[in-house]
């Protein structure tokens, strides 16, 4: 049965053409399906049965041959409001792995927060149901985000790594709209997400 987050997205406009097209590469790391993004095209990539070390080694080594040669990279956070704690250490050390490496390669890097990628793609971090007033389920904010990312930007997201792929693209669109090459015109109630976002200190070549 198809649900209100599941219909197809229309094609949008194609996004603009730059003299020097910046290298943004957003990622949504996690210990199983990992999602990552860059303009017009998203991806994912699965840890399989690796477990403890093995398993952040093929993270890092994975992400890495996306990003390597990028001029910026985003990184989703943690959800600290999540209850279950289980993996949140793994998930931390992978995050972390990351950055440092991303720190050895010299490539400049921000983590943004689940809730201001939400705000950016959505207008908001939370929602309610317009007719019971109840808060919404994480699944379904994620539903939400993938939709409206896929209408803005006309890119579809399907199968299993479809939120992953959906909250990677987000993040790279915050990258690109930070740098002066926004993807899509993105009102003001959802561009006030990238207020929240320690970005790098570091000068990065392509910025407008």
């Amino acid at each position: 049965m198809t649900t209100l987050f599941e219909l197809q997205a229309p094609a949008a406009p194609a996004p603009p053409t730059f003299d020097t097209q910046p290298i943004v590469i957003g990622l949504d790391i996690a210990l199983v399906t990992s999602g990552v993004a860059g303009p017009g095209w998203a991806d994912h990539f699965r840890t399989g049965d690796r477990r403890g070390e093995q398993r952040l080694l093929h993270i890092v080594e994975t992400a890495a041959t996306f990003y390597r040669n990028a001029d910026l990279v985003l990184i989703e956070g943690a959800a600290y409001s999540m209850a279950k704690q289980v993996g949140h250490d793994e998930m931390s050390a992978a995050r972390w792995m990351i950055r440092c490496d991303l720190h050895r390669r010299r490539i400049p890097f921000a983590v943004v927060t689940p809730d201001s990628r939400s705000i950016y793609a959505t207008g908001k971090a939370r929602h309610k149901d317009a007719a019971t007033g109840k808060k919404l389920t994480a699944k379904q904010v994620k539903g939400m985000v993938r939709l409206n990312t896929s209408l803005r930007y006309g890119v579809q997201f399907d199968g299993p790594a479809r939120y992953d792929e959906a909250d990677a693209y987000v993040l790279m669109a915050m990258g690109m709209d930070w740098l002066g090459y926004p993807l899509a015109e993105v009102p003001n109630t959802h561009s006030r997400a990238l207020k929240g976002v320690a970005w790098p200190t570091q000068t990065v070549a392509v910025a407008r």
